[in-house]
């Protein structure tokens, strides 16, 4: 550990040193000033630290700037604050030393030196500064462990409301936002739409392609849908399987046909060639569309119910369209 010994006297200094270096102190440095001591410890603007100190020797008697005042100035940077500074005074005055101490000093030796007195002063100042290091250390490293299960547990959070195949929202996070936004539709008298969506035979481009080419359909798929819905609050969910569903917050049932509309021209857009469909010779989409003004007696399952009983009738209704559950909206021109 480093020591910086601050006194005007040569001697002084000398002496000091030469104490330290017998006891097996090594790592010394001085300054004939305070002015010499703030360079060499990076207190002057725009000049570097000499060296990194762990322990301030400083007589308190100085010209031009005394100790008393110096150790107001290195102990008023953060980065020297936890430094221990031992005072060297030639006077044994209480009032003197309680000025000093005040001033944050952490300890004194009076002059001359007894280097017993000196060696014992200076070792349990350096013990106090080891620990106080290494209570640092411990406390960033806390610090950073701290920050890396925050992410990590982000992460965590993350993939549990995430569909690990497609990426979008799982069926946990999709029944909690829908609760959410049910109660806030029903506080605020707002309309809530939501969209089923199926993908049209699927098992059969399953069968003839594979599970792998099925994933990547499905992904595909996804993506199309988180990209076409463009609204802050919209949420793109996996409901199960093929399935997909989309909450639309405060909507009418023309404007969630309209997204539903977007939403199915995305798909064939994709061109994702499927010669086992029935509709078209690329994947499609059903979609059931239903839209509520929420009201106090209302549950978010009829809701569901509606939306399913329209996704049903658009398959019933020849697939690849979208419907409400009593009238089909559209169709694709065959």
């Amino acid at each position: 550990m480093s020591i910086l010994i601050v006194d005007d006297s040569r001697t002084s200094r000398g002496l000091l040193t030469a104490i330290l270096h017998k006891a097996g102190h090594r790592q010394i440095v001085s300054a004939g000033s305070a002015l010499d001591a703030f360079t060499r410890l990076g207190l002057d603007e725009g000049v570097s630290a000499v060296a990194e100190v762990d322990l301030i020797l400083m007589d308190v008697t100085m010209p031009e700037i005394d100790g008393i005042t110096a150790l107001h100035r290195i102990h008023g940077d953060p980065r020297l604050r936890d430094v221990p500074v031992i005072m060297v005074t030639a006077s044994a005055d209480a009032t003197d030393l309680k000025v000093a101490f005040d001033a944050g000093a952490f300890d004194y030796v009076t002059k001359p030196v007894n280097h017993i007195e000196l060696l014992a002063r200076v070792n349990s100042a350096l013990r106090l500064k080891y620990e106080m290091d290494q209570r640092k250390a411990r406390e960033e490293e806390l610090v950073q462990v701290t920050k890396q299960l925050e992410a990590a547990n982000q992460l965590l959070h993350h993939l549990s409301l995430t569909d690990g195949l497609t990426g979008v929202a799982n069926r946990r996070h999709f029944d909690q936002v829908l609760m959410i936004e049910w109660t806030h539709a029903r506080r605020t008298g707002t309309q809530l739409a939501l969209l089923l969506i199926d993908i049209d035979y699927f098992k059969p481009y399953n069968d003839r392609y594979g599970h792998q080419a099925g994933d990547d359909c499905l992904r595909r798929v996804a993506a199309a849908f988180a990209g076409a819905v463009m609204r802050m609050g919209d949420l793109v969910a996996r409901y199960g399987g093929e399935e997909f569903a989309i909450i639309l917050p405060q909507i009418d049932r023309e404007g969630a046909c309209m997204i539903a509309e977007r939403l199915r021209h995305a798909v064939m857009e994709l061109a994702i060639h499927h010669p086992e469909s029935s509709v078209r010779d690329v994947v499609t989409v059903s979609i059931g569309v239903a839209a509520l003004v929420v009201g106090r007696d209302d549950s978010p399952a009829r809701l569901i119910t509606l939306a399913d009983q329209a996704l049903y009738q658009a398959k019933r209704e020849g697939r690849n369209r979208v419907t409400t559950a009593d009238t089909m909206i559209s169709e694709v021109a065959l």
